[in-house]
């Protein structure tokens, strides 16, 4: 099984790259985040021509999870199925073959110090409940999607630059730790431990992808058994040169036996 996350930043902007990118590494299933569109506009006849279901939890402008499936998806929940963060479509969660699929898109923060960024941690806190409600290490589950923290020097440029700013934060970093605590393994870095291995290349630094000036934020964990199973993770740095391009690109994880 092939399982992949991209932050379009805006689906329909990026619906071409999108349909060529599927079109040509077919993966089983693809987490996409900031699709910035109400349910009824998504572009879903597009992928359904692929031969891909759409799962959606979208709003207008902002944030936005879909997941796209060559199976269809079953048990398909939004948000955190409480009152909290009730507008905030961050959260998709599905089972997928069998396997939970668990698409987020976690705030940026803004600011620290800000409300914004103490609503980034109240988020990833409650993500971690959200876990412990509803699962438990056992469960085939991945998370993936734009997680918006870089855990490690190596996932930062210049991490002494950004150490305690946003997305490199310490208080960041403690909330995806006790995450992962849950059971999760981070597969890409199971399979590469060098550093210059980035997800997200800001627009605004010129030349940012050709000097590889970026941050590696966008992440797929998994629970032990299928974490075992994972043979290979990669980021697929071509996408990101591609015309009109989101400043992310896609992780790609395959799995063997799955």
């Amino acid at each position: 099984m092939r399982i992949a996350t991209y932050n379009a930043a805006s689906v329909r902007a990026r619906l071409p790259l999108l349909l060529d990118w599927l079109a040509t590494h077919e993966p089983d299933v693809l987490a996409i985040q900031e699709t910035k569109v109400e349910d009824d506009k998504f572009p879903v006849g597009d992928f359904e021509d692929l031969g891909y279901h759409v799962a959606i939890h979208g709003q207008k402008s902002w944030n936005g999870v879909a997941t796209v499936s060559k199976s269809p998806a079953s048990n398909i929940r939004k948000g955190f199925l409480d009152e909290l963060f009730p507008l905030d479509a961050r959260i998709l969660t599905c089972t997928i073959d069998g396997i939970e699929i668990v698409n987020t898109y976690v705030p940026n923060g803004n600011t620290v110090g800000s409300e914004k960024f103490e609503y980034k941690l109240k988020w990833l806190e409650r993500f971690r409940k959200y876990l412990d409600e509803h699962f438990n290490p056992s469960t085939p589950l991945i998370w993936l999607g734009d997680i918006n923290v870089a855990p490690q020097p190596e996932d930062v440029f210049d991490s002494k630059k950004f150490f305690g700013g946003v997305g490199h934060h310490p208080d960041e970093m403690s909330r995806l730790a006790h995450i992962v605590e849950f059971g999760l393994t981070d597969v890409f870095r199971q399979h590469n431990k060098e550093s210059g291995q980035y997800t997200f290349w800001d627009f605004t630094i010129p030349n940012g992808v050709k000097r590889n000036m970026g941050w590696r934020i966008d992440h797929i964990y998994a629970t032990a058994e299928l974490a075992q199973k994972c043979v290979s993770c990669r980021i697929d740095l071509e996408a990101r040169v591609f015309e009109r391009p989101s400043d992310h690109t896609f992780v790609v994880a395959d799995f063997e036996g799955v």
